[in-house]
């Protein structure tokens, strides 16, 4: 079992900046694929961004050239930085972690509540 603990996020004025921080529990964290999903009110889950073991990156069309998803794997972390923010980026957003070597399963965090105000 992989448990994931989201922190940073907040209320934001559009245009502003967050970054929200993902830890892991174990230390087979870097074999994983990490990501970032998202979920609004009355809508589904969506992808946000995620990062293979290797570093590549890959980012909804929504979020690109804006929000930037790292990883330490010293560290069993994962970050994603927003910049310029946008009220429709207002979500409850959930770090994803996908054991695709041991076990292909999915670890989601518990949340974290980003807020950009108009």
């Amino acid at each position: 079992q992989v448990q994931l603990v989201e922190s940073g996020g907040g209320l934001v004025q559009t245009g502003g900046s967050l970054r929200l921080s993902c830890a892991a529990s174990k230390s087979i964290f870097y074999i994983m694929t990490m990501g970032w999903y998202r979920q609004a009110p009355d809508k589904q889950r969506e992808l946000v961004a995620t990062i293979t073991n290797g570093g590549t990156t890959n980012y909804a069309d929504s979020v690109k050239a804006r929000f930037t998803i790292s990883r330490d794997n010293a560290k069993n972390t994962v970050d994603l930085q927003m910049n310029s923010l946008k009220p429709e980026d207002t979500a409850v957003y959930y770090c994803n972690a996908f054991d695709g070597f041991y076990t292909n399963n999915h670890y989601w965090g518990q949340g974290t509540q980003v807020t950009v105000s108009s």
